[in-house]
């Protein structure tokens, strides 16, 4: 992966919906030449895919809550996830150090609604206990990172 290759999967992370030919004059190439390399990056598995942002209020998702996921004694993890992933407002999932095994991000209608989702979280198989965070607003989401900073060795030795 190069320079152009960095700039134009910020591009499109900025604007999925950018045709080849404004991707191309943004990042000095031609448009078959971009579609080449847009096709390679996905190919490799640089880019997974491309998908709509909805802002969660307008469709009825106007809470969200971060829960650590603490596993029992007998718990495995995999079994776990999977059964997280299987729960419609659980939107992400991350495996993390600490006491917890996961954070999840969900996302639900109402308190009430968290409070019944808490109560399937827990009762769920491998788990002993949650943590749970009510966020009260969001200051930003899913932000692009700079170009300048994708494999920037620099950048990456800062983050250590």
């Amino acid at each position: 992966m190069d320079d152009v290759d960095r700039r134009i999967i910020a591009a499109l992370r900025t604007n999925g919906r950018v045709t080849y030919a404004d991707l191309g004059r943004q990042v000095g190439l031609s448009a078959s030449a971009v579609h080449e390399r847009v096709g390679k990056l996905e190919t490799t598995g640089v880019i997974t895919g491309y998908h709509a942002v909805v802002d969660p209020r307008t469709v009825g998702l106007g809470v969200t809550a971060l829960v650590g996921i603490q596993l029992s004694d007998n718990g495995e993890q995999e079994e776990v996830a999977t059964s997280l992933g299987r729960q419609p407002e659980v939107e992400s999932c991350y495996a993390v150090a600490g006491d917890e095994a996961f954070i999840v991000k969900v996302r639900v209608g109402t308190v009430d609604e968290l409070e019944h989702t808490l109560g399937r979280l827990r009762r769920l198989e491998g788990v002993s206990r949650t943590r749970t965070t009510v966020v009260l607003s969001t200051r930003f989401e899913g932000r692009p990172n700079p170009v300048e900073h994708y494999g920037d060795p620099d950048v990456e030795q800062a983050g250590r």
